[in-house]
């Protein structure tokens, strides 16, 4: 594996995936070697599930730069804090409203809670994506089931669609019951660059953000943001789910992303969002694939969505897994997946131009030579190899 690692880091493959910092932690802070900071809880280096000095202090910076009540640090990744939320939102057996295209984590903690869920179903959008969960759909849920304590739903999806966080928390909390935010691949919200606002801001109870996902930081490093729940509910589940060994060294890389961003915010997404304007305007004139914009979304399919997510449909020429292959093998580009007809890239603060440029080039050529070959494939492929 070490070498295989290496090897990768070393290549000329660019990462259009997570984690968000694309292996530039130079442009973080100064080097760290992992080895010389990985520490148990000795003296004057406090304790994550009893914070009270170095923790307590990185975890209200974190909670200042979201705007939230509470922030606590998440070594287990966001699973750990979907689980902590949901558990602390209910009592045993009690009944959830659920967007069914939620991360596994939450159906594991229905499991552990014995929780009865009512499922709410995205909208399928034109592009064939799931869609947004609209403020309709949980009034009528709780039309029809008073009864229910918390609502949980995932914004932005993975592939980018954004609900009405704050039309939906509107309708829970008159309702009596704590709204659940699975924010994951939202970290990045709430800070300019046109990007949308964060869950927090727009009166969630409980707001999940993967810093790795889509900012600077380690893999498996996460935050639990809360608005309105009791911190002490939280604080026992985090204290079930979470490790009893948390890393100081992914601790420390927490800290170090909340400090990039706090310092650079005003800068790093307006950054962002013209490379991405840019990127966009290239391959806007493409005939054989399309890249989503926002546009292509009506307000009923979605009430927002984040350009960070670039999706590329295939069409009729190839399909997702194909593209996703060749981008890898001919131009060297590493999308984060590929599904059917489409794949999926992955932009964060620490893309570069030549990044973006690299996969607006490639995207350009492919597309110019399948129209040049689209009645035989075939030669196509041989042509491109």
């Amino acid at each position: 594996m070490e070498k295989e690692l290496i090897n990768n880091s070393q290549s000329n493959i660019y990462p259009f995936h997570m984690p968000g910092h694309k292996r530039r932690g130079s442009d973080i802070g100064e080097g760290l070697d992992p080895y010389a900071i990985d520490i148990t809880e000795i003296d004057n280096f406090d304790n994550l599930h009893h914070a009270e000095g170095i923790i307590k202090d990185a975890q209200a910076e974190a909670a200042a730069l979201y705007g939230a009540k509470r922030a606590y640090f998440l070594i287990n990744g966001s699973t750990c804090g979907i689980l902590a939320a949901i558990s602390a939102a209910t009592k045993m057996g009690d009944k959830v409203l659920v967007a069914r295209n939620c991360h596994k984590a939450v159906y594991h903690a229905l499991y552990l809670r014995q929780l009865h869920p009512v499922f709410t179903y995205p909208e399928i959008t034109r592009t064939g994506l799931q869609g947004q969960i609209t403020e309709a759909q949980i009034r009528a849920a709780f039309d029809e089931n008073p009864d229910i304590k918390a609502v949980v739903i995932t914004s932005p999806t993975y592939d980018g669609v954004v609900s009405d966080v704050a039309a939906i928390a509107s309708v829970a909390h008159a309702h009596g019951a704590l709204l659940v935010v699975d924010e994951a691949h939202g970290a990045h919200f709430g800070f300019g660059g046109g990007f949308p606002q964060n869950a927090i801001a727009l009166g969630a109870d409980a707001v999940i953000v993967s810093l790795h996902k889509t900012l600077p930081a380690f893999t498996q490093t996460a935050l639990l943001l809360l608005g309105g729940m009791r911190e002490a509910a939280v604080e026992k589940f985090l204290g079930i789910y979470e490790t009893s060994s948390p890393s100081y060294v992914l601790m420390t890389g927490i800290e170090r992303c909340i400090h990039y961003v706090r310092d650079n915010k005003e800068t790093a997404f307006a950054q962002l969002r013209s490379k991405l304007d840019r990127f966009y305007q290239k391959v806007s004139g493409l005939s054989h694939l399309n890249v989503v914009r926002k546009s292509d979304f009506s307000a009923d399919e979605a009430y927002d969505f984040d350009e960070s997510k670039i999706i590329i449909f295939t069409k009729e020429a190839m399909n997702g897994h194909t593209l996703l292959e060749l981008l890898l093998k001919k131009y060297e580009l590493q999308l984060e997946m590929a599904a059917g007809n489409y794949v999926l890239a992955l932009a964060s603060v620490m893309d570069t131009d030549e990044g973006f440029d690299r996969l607006a080039d490639a995207l350009i050529e492919i597309d110019s030579q399948l129209e040049k070959y689209k009645s035989d494939f075939e030669e196509f492929y041989d042509i491109l190899k």
